[in-house]
Order: C-alpha cells, then sequence, then structure tokens
C-alpha cells in the first residue's frame, strides 16, 4: 500500500477510533460533592446540591443489646423517617449516612440507610430502625444525618471513560472525623 494512501485513510481510522471509545478523545471529569451539614433532620441533596423534596429525621435511638447478639453488648438502635421519599421514582428511593457521633460531633461510626428501609409499623409506615456497633457506645451523644443522597454514586471515570464522570456524593465519613 502506498503512503499516499495510508494517509488518505487515517482521518477515517481517527474518527472510527473516537467514535468507538478507544481514543483519548473522550473527556472525562469526576467531581465529588462538598458533604453536606449533618443534623437530626436534613433535606436530602442531589449530588449537584439540589433539594430532592424529600427530608430525613432521626426520630430517636438509644443504647442497647441488639436482640440476636446480646453477647455483643450495647449497640446504637435508631429510628429514623424519610418524608416525601414515596414522590421518588426510583425503586430504592434515597439514601443517607446515619452517624453516631460523641459530643464534639466526632464520628464514632456510620452507615447509609435507605428510603425503602423505612416501612415501619402500620401507624407510621415513614419510619424504619437500624442498629449500629460502635467501639465505644458510652461516648454517643447524638445520631445525625448527612443530607447528601447516596443512592445514586454513578461511575466514576476510573470505571467508565466514556459514560462515567460528573458529579459524584461524597464518601461516607469514617471514624474519626468531625461534623
Amino acid at each position: 500500500m502506498s503512503p499516499a494512501r495510508l494517509l488518505a485513510g487515517a482521518p477515517l481510522a481517527l474518527v472510527i477510533l473516537a467514535l468507538s471509545g478507544c481514543s483519548s478523545l473522550w473527556s472525562c471529569t469526576d467531581t465529588t460533592a462538598e458533604r453536606g451539614e449533618a443534623g437530626v433532620r436534613v433535606q436530602v441533596e442531589n449530588a449537584s446540591g439540589q433539594p430532592l423534596g424529600v427530608t430525613a429525621e432521626v426520630v430517636d435511638w438509644r443504647l442497647e443489646p441488639h436482640p440476636q447478639v446480646p453477647s455483643r453488648g450495647d449497640q446504637v438502635h435508631f429510628h429514623f423517617r424519610f418524608g416525601g421519599a414515596d414522590e421518588v421514582s426510583d425503586i430504592h428511593g434515597p439514601a443517607v449516612d446515619a452517624c453516631a457521633v460523641d459530643e464534639e460531633r466526632v464520628v464514632l461510626g456510620c452507615h447509609t440507610v435507605y428510603s425503602s428501609q423505612a416501612f415501619g409499623p402500620a401507624d407510621d409506615p415513614l419510619t424504619g430502625d437500624d442498629w449500629m456497633a460502635v467501639e465505644n457506645p458510652e461516648q454517643v451523644a447524638e445520631m445525625l444525618l448527612i443530607p447528601n443522597d447516596q443512592s445514586h454514586p454513578g461511575r466514576t471515570c476510573e470505571q467508565d471513560i466514556k459514560d462515567g464522570g460528573g458529579p459524584h456524593p461524597p464518601e461516607t465519613p469514617g471514624r474519626g472525623d468531625q461534623l
């Protein structure tokens, strides 16, 4: 094949590579949302900081042994409520991080709770309950929720250069983080 024919076909080859996703021509950027202000009652927001029209609230909490594993000692047993989540079309609904904190709002433990877990007693079907084991349960002063919706973390650029990227919720706080 002549050099002229090779050069003539090069633009076509680049177009094919670009369209197939095999090129560095794809621009992909990941951004992480800023962690919202933790509270007992929060307005759930998406990764772009827009309110979803859903509230999440810690109704109550207490320290007690889990009935299935009482030998593990006290755990945080908390009740939560999602208001407006039934208006959201997602099967799991919104999700927020629930965190046990000490008097200075230092995280002792966190995990994500989903509005779909709030199917609670017939007299209050929007409530749910969960358990959280923390290393020093006697230090728990409060249960807080973080308003960032964790139900759609999205694919990162590293996972999918073509269709990934965009805004992502912040990481779940770790033990020792300040809220």
